[in-house]
């Protein structure tokens, strides 16, 4: 049968979309929808192309940023009151996060207004010399220029910034809302192909769609840290993923017998079973050996 999960690297250059992925339950029920509907399933209006969830885990190759999940609500106001957005500020205050997100994709909260006053007090900032130190409005006045009148430049500002080192990792659970800026890593996700987009593109958006599934929840800690399993091994654990990611700094030998069908990636350096670029699969029970020296990904099926 079929991997129940793909292996990327990824590698961007300018920040991607805003999206989100759905639970298993919202799949399975999307899916039969858009199935009823006729909807062909490679329509660029689809959004369910199978009735799988898509929890995604990345792990840093080189310096990392994304916007992942909400941040609490008392620095997001601290926030907005420096970069100017008063108004906006004043809203999620006394409404909260799920009512200002929700005003600011349906245009119940005067969304053109909002993106041209970040884009402008952005812009003032960036002429000063902390913007350096507020990477926040460097990303709204680009953003701004690049999707004029998009809610989702103003939405940027209420999500986690989280920056990356080399081996560090973030979890993207069912409902995340979450953008890859910029750098490489190798991502790991469910076998599925299903994305609801919010913005920062030109591709199909369904506001109503996106609402629904989005996990609007204040997220403490977006990073997930590796836990160090022996020497020069470190395992990513995620919740409800039929994935786990593992990473070794091959100095030597390192004998594996696979626990069930798992693929190898070679980031760096070689060995003598594997070089940097390639991958292996090994199928369960199956025996390996890697001699020399090499930072190696594994990833095997739960």
């Amino acid at each position: 049968g079929e991997l129940p999960y793909l292996l990327k690297v990824l590698a961007a250059a300018q920040p991607l979309s805003l999206q989100t992925h759905p639970s298993r339950d919202q799949a399975e029920a999307g899916f039969s929808r858009e199935d009823r509907e006729g909807i062909e399933i490679d329509a660029p209006t689809r959004m369910y192309h199978d009735p799988h969830s898509k929890p995604e885990l990345i792990c840093a190759l080189t310096p990392f940023e994304a916007l992942c999940g909400f941040r609490g609500i008392d620095a997001t106001v601290a926030l907005l009151r420096r970069l100017g957005a008063t108004a906006l500020a004043d809203h999620l205050d006394r409404n909260g996060l799920q009512s200002t997100v929700r005003a600011l994709y349906t245009g119940a909260f005067a969304i053109d207004e909002t993106v041209a006053s970040c884009r402008d007090a952005t812009a003032q900032l960036g002429a000063a010399p902390q913007a350096e130190a507020q990477p926040e409005a460097a990303l709204v006045a680009t953003l701004a220029d690049r999707y004029p009148g998009d809610p989702s430049v103003v939405v940027t500002l209420l999500l986690n910034r989280v920056t990356l080192a080399p081996g560090e990792s973030i979890f993207l659970g069912p409902g995340n809302l979450h953008a890859y800026l910029r750098g490489a890593g190798v991502e790991v996700m469910g076998a599925s192909d299903n994305v609801v987009r919010g913005g920062l593109t030109a591709k199909h958006v369904d506001v109503d769609e996106l609402l629904a599934v989005l996990d609007i929840e204040v997220l403490d800690s977006p990073r997930t840290a590796p836990v160090e399993a022996g020497p020069g091994a470190w395992r990513y654990d995620t919740p409800h993923t039929p994935f786990r990611l593992w990473r070794y700094e091959v100095a030597g030998d390192l004998r594996h017998t696979a626990t069930g069908r798992e693929l190898l990636l070679c980031t760096g350096g070689s060995t003598d079973a594997i070089s940097c670029g390639e991958v292996v699969y090994l199928a369960a029970d199956e025996r390996i050996t890697l001699r020399g020296n090499a930072t190696v990904f594994r990833v095997e099926e739960r």
